[in-house]
């Protein structure tokens, strides 16, 4: 790609298409426009409509960074520094998991659980999101829940930073809590309406397989769930149900085939009642709400 050449939106897409194609990116002609978009600070429908714009030199010269970061296989997420979830926008840095499309599954089941409980009840409701990474997940609870409150909780404090960062964004700061430690620890002696967790759940061993995308960029305390991936869900199943107020809930999202011994688990422990799977677009059991007895 020559720098002095005239290089337009549609020439510059179908170029980085074809580039992209060549260096085993998985969708080359989405990124390309994701990524010009952002460079021209644009809607990707602008791209389309102004076809034969040419590209400044100075956006010529961003563009070709954000290639050259793609095909070394850098998440589009972390090149241009956000990620839209459940319609909204959220920073993100290689400190935090790139928001996936899946979750939003977990945060519907929440969000229609929670409102199920009724009007006058969610005056009160308060959540936990345990591992909470960017804040995706309660964040956007907190955004369609306006009554809402939450504590969240992450091992990370560079992760923790990410999601303070999107809480003041979207105007959320002052209705959650952000708590630095393991899981349930720092929430002893509180009671929740529900607890919510995206947990590390790939098994150690399957590390090694996953797209470098995910294997060389994502923050790997955030996938890792030991031996057999259940690592962490044993632990939530231990302890979230003292934590829980009476006909409270724990949400939790699966791994491939992790649902089922999730509510094995879940049954040999006398804390727990009613038991919901729900599955994701690809109809694979995604998501496991158990609830309080």
């Amino acid at each position: 790609m020559a720098q002095n050449e005239i290089w337009t939106i549609g020439r510059i897409l179908k170029w980085t298409e074809q580039y992209f194609g060549t260096k085993g990116v998985e969708a080359p002609r989405l990124d390309a426009e994701v990524l010009l978009s952002h460079v021209l600070k644009k809607e990707r429908i602008y791209l389309y409509v102004h076809f034969d714009e040419p590209l400044e030199p100075e956006e010529l010269t961003i563009y070709r960074e954000y290639i050259k970061k793609r095909i070394q296989r850098m998440p589009v997420a972390y090149i241009i520094g956000q990620r839209e979830f459940m319609g909204l926008p959220f920073r993100v840095t290689p400190a935090v998991l790139v928001p996936r499309p899946d979750t939003e599954i977990l945060v519907q089941a929440v969000m229609d659980r929670l409102k199920a409980a009724g009007d006058e009840e969610q005056k009160a409701q308060i959540v936990a999101d345990i591992g909470t990474g960017s804040g995706a997940i309660c964040l956007s609870l907190l955004h369609y829940l306006p009554r809402l409150r939450a504590v969240t909780v992450d091992i990370s404090p560079a992760a923790l930073a990410v999601a303070r960062e999107n809480a003041a964004a979207l105007e959320l700061a002052e209705r959650v809590e952000f708590r630095e430690g393991d899981l349930l620890e720092p929430l002893a002696g509180q009671c929740f309406q529900a607890i919510v967790s995206n947990p590390p759940y790939i098994p150690k061993a399957d590390i090694l397989g996953l797209e470098p995308e995910v294997r060389e960029y994502e923050p790997m305390g955030a996938l890792d769930g030991g031996q057999t991936g259940m690592d962490f869900y044993e632990r939530l199943l231990a302890g979230a149900a003292p934590l829980l107020a009476a006909g409270g809930f724990l949400a939790l999202e699966a791994g491939i085939h992790q649902a089922e011994p999730i509510t094995e688990l879940a049954a040999q422990n006398p804390a727990w009642g009613r038991q919901e799977v729900l599955k994701d677009y690809a109809g694979i059991d995604r998501v496991v709400v158990l609830w309080k007895k």
